[in-house]
């Protein structure tokens, strides 16, 4: 019988070596994170999302999207607008200078996807595929 391998090490370990890697590519100065990449991405997409939809489409927790919101505001990436059917709630907005950071963005996610999926064809991208959106299902809400 073979032995089942450490999965949770092995991805672990694997993500941290792909961030190493993305934070080695990204030119100086380096002020854009993988959160905050993800944040221009979900608005290129949906722009005028609420904060707590953002979050949602990040999978990051509500209380977090805040912080990260601030960040991106002071470099002028993304700006905050009352909502104008809820006063209370805010939308999130992508700026021009937020819009001028994707073609790089997707540039280098282009390079890291050819590299993550060198050597493997489409069935097994499929596979892996499954496997990690099984995960985010198994481990949902906990």
């Amino acid at each position: 019988m073979t032995k089942m391998p450490f999965l949770v090490f092995l991805l672990n370990s694997c993500q941290r070596r792909v961030q190493h890697w993305i934070e080695a590519q990204t030119p100086e100065p380096k002020h854009l994170s993988a959160a905050q990449a993800g944040v221009l991405f979900v608005l290129e997409k949906h722009n005028g999302l609420l904060l707590g939809e953002l979050a949602s489409q990040l999978d990051i927790v509500p209380s977090a999207i805040s912080g990260l919101i601030d960040r991106m505001q002071k470099q002028q990436w993304v700006q905050r607008q009352k909502c104008p059917l809820d006063g209370r709630a805010v939308r999130v907005w992508l700026t021009e200078s937020g819009n001028a950071q994707l073609k790089p963005l997707k540039n280098q996610l282009a390079v890291l996807n050819h590299k993550l999926s060198q050597g493997f064809n489409a069935q097994e991208l499929a596979i892996v595929e499954r496997w990690l959106r099984h995960i985010q299902t198994e481990f949902s809400n906990q």
